[in-house]
């Protein structure tokens, strides 16, 4: 009981320092962020998309507002590896050795696709939207006038999503390593998991058919990529699994 209680204590504590080596550097990429912020938001500003746009501060804080989410957004992308290490570092003791060098390569795997989701979201599906919008107003004769701190949180919530969604294929074959999913049961709730995909979708895109489908249909994807990445996972598991009890036979 003792030496349960102490192993419990000890993976605290371990965890404990892994939470704050994470903030520190955190922090530390916040400082680094702050001189990345600007050229960022200007770059965006020129973009196609938004310089044909007058951008409006309605409130005084608003471009200090911007200014720090963009601080942040970058801060968190530059931690997300270090983050994920550590992440990695404080389950690997639980794995096999060759699960641990298998599940070490997700790192990266995450990292490229959180940014291949952003920019999908970003070069494909933001412009549409952008451009149908301004389209729809016209039709309507109607005047825009965009506001620097609206513009910027709706394109927040078109691209930050999709880098997260974009994670899906790596966290099921990571689940799928440890034992908790099986591609069989992803076929079971596949209904189940579609009509999921189809409510984030309408949450992330303007109630307009044409865009929603540009955004669940990749999303279907997504899923179904999964469930290929995680019957090759099970089967690599089941293998190291049946070699495992060979060797100790």
């Amino acid at each position: 009981m003792n030496e349960r209680e102490m192993s419990i204590y000890e993976h605290i504590g371990e965890l404990r320092k892994r939470l704050i080596f994470v903030v520190v550097f955190f922090f530390v990429a916040m400082v680094g962020s702050f001189f990345l912020a600007e050229p960022a938001i200007v770059f965006l500003q020129q973009a196609d998309e938004a310089k044909e746009l007058t951008m409006n501060a309605f409130r005084l804080t608003d471009p200090i507002k911007i200014y720090m989410q963009f601080a942040f957004i970058i801060a968190f992308i530059i931690t997300s590896p270090i983050t994920l290490y550590q992440l990695w570092a404080f389950i690997s003791p639980g794995l096999y050795e060759k699960e641990r060098k298998v599940t070490l390569g997700y790192i990266p795997i995450s990292v490229f696709l959180f940014l291949t989701g952003i920019a999908f979201s970003y070069f494909i599906l933001f412009p549409f939207v952008v451009n149908f919008m301004g389209r729809i107003a016209d039709r309507l004769e109607v005047n825009q006038v965009i506001g620097i701190n609206e513009y910027f949180q709706f394109l927040f919530q078109i691209t930050l999503p999709f880098g997260l969604l974009f994670q899906l294929p790596v966290i099921i074959m990571f689940l799928t390593r440890l034992g908790i999913v099986t591609p069989m049961f992803l076929i079971k709730v596949r209904k189940y998991a579609y009509f999921i995909l189809l409510v984030i979708g309408a949450f992330i895109t303007p109630p307009e058919l044409l865009s929603h489908l540009m955004v669940t249909v990749p999303l279907f994807g997504l899923y179904e990529i999964s469930i290929l990445v995680s019957k090759g996972s099970y089967r690599k598991a089941k293998r190291a699994e049946m070699q495992y009890e060979n060797r100790k036979a």
